[in-house]
């Protein structure tokens, strides 16, 4: 092994002896980090600068917030956070929608399309329900003309469906959908260039119901994934009976 990797025997012998130096002992830092990674050649993937997907209509009916930035949510099927996130792609921007349920962390709803129209998030409104249970559901979002359509408030009200809005230009009034579309950007966008609207929808798929859903794990869900806890909570709802709430 010496004579192939050119290292002379006493070399290696004091290398294999030598106790390991004082950085090697320190505890894990921010500088350490910093170091290891530009000796790599490293660099951490950063949140693009933000564009303002929001249109706001003055004159649209706003619905009351019924969140007040409480992310809580005992049981499936009681809150979910609705936002819209772009895409960039050379051929141009793709437009994601999505519906995120706040006690599982998985998102129940999603759309894409190259343009932001009402009918984008109705579409993520209509996969969702599709498979959920939504009367009584709480649906927050923010003040976009999407979500204050008249044509998207029709769409919730026959379903059961109790709307919910932040104040306007407030990102922490609907941060766990900020909180999603940054996962998106920092293991996704910023690690692939998308040449057309095709590939980033293809892409985006596979991200969104292929990890994020399946294998991403939550501190808040015991380090599980969003899948893993909906059937851990399905099964203890069965064992506990018709009278589990």
């Amino acid at each position: 092994m010496c004579r192939v990797l050119g290292v002379s025997p006493s070399g290696y012998y004091a290398w294999r002896g030598r106790p390991p130096s004082r950085p090697a002992r320190v505890a894990v830092s921010r500088q350490r980090v910093a170091r290891l990674m530009r000796a790599l050649g490293r660099q951490g993937a950063t949140r693009r600068k933000r564009r303002c997907t929001t249109r706001r209509d003055r004159e649209a009916a706003v619905a009351p917030d019924r969140v007040r930035r409480r992310f809580e949510a005992s049981a499936p099927h009681r809150l979910w956070v609705a936002d819209i996130t772009y895409v960039p792609a050379q051929e141009g921007f793709l437009y994601l929608a999505t519906v995120l349920d706040v006690c599982s962390r998985k998102v129940v709803g999603w759309a894409m399309s190259a343009r932001q129209t009402v009918e984008l998030v109705k579409s993520a409104l209509e996969m969702a329900l599709e498979t959920r249970a939504a009367q009584g559901v709480v649906l927050h979002a923010d003040r976009g003309s999407q979500y204050t359509a008249l044509a998207f408030s029709r769409r919730c009200a026959p379903a059961g469906i109790q709307r919910s809005m932040g104040a306007a230009g407030n990102c922490f009034d609907n941060a766990m959908a900020e909180s999603l579309f940054a996962t998106v950007e920092c293991e996704l966008l910023q690690r692939v260039a998308f040449a057309s609207r095709e590939e980033a929808a293809r892409e985006i798929f596979r991200f969104v119901e292929g990890f994020c859903n399946r294998k991403r794990r939550h501190s808040a869900l015991g380090y599980r994934s969003p899948m893993e806890f909906e059937t851990a909570w399905h099964a203890q709802r069965t064992a506990d009976g018709p009278s589990a709430s």
